[in-house]
């Protein structure tokens, strides 16, 4: 990913699960901040994530190549947050 493609609150998609926050691939959140890895290997992406009536339901960081921009041709979808 190319560091200028995502800016500061662009929504954009990640492109992997997180089972730890009850997130899959494809699902949409916005861009808050980064922060620096402790370890030095690869920066985070500080997310706010929000449900389909637009209410922030979560803050999570994920690594920064786990998050892609959107692009004109996607397409938004819903899926359930509770698992059943």
């Amino acid at each position: 990913m190319n560091e200028s493609t995502v800016k500061l609150y662009d929504r954009i998609s990640l492109n992997r699960d997180f089972p730890e926050y009850n997130l899959k691939q494809g699902d949409v959140a916005t861009f808050i901040d980064t922060v620096p890895d402790p370890e030095g290997i690869e920066e985070g992406y500080i997310l706010e994530v929000f449900n389909a009536l637009g209410e922030s339901i979560d803050v999570v960081t994920v690594p920064k190549s786990a998050v892609e921009p959107l692009h004109p041709n996607e397409i938004l979808s819903v899926r359930n947050l509770v698992q059943v």
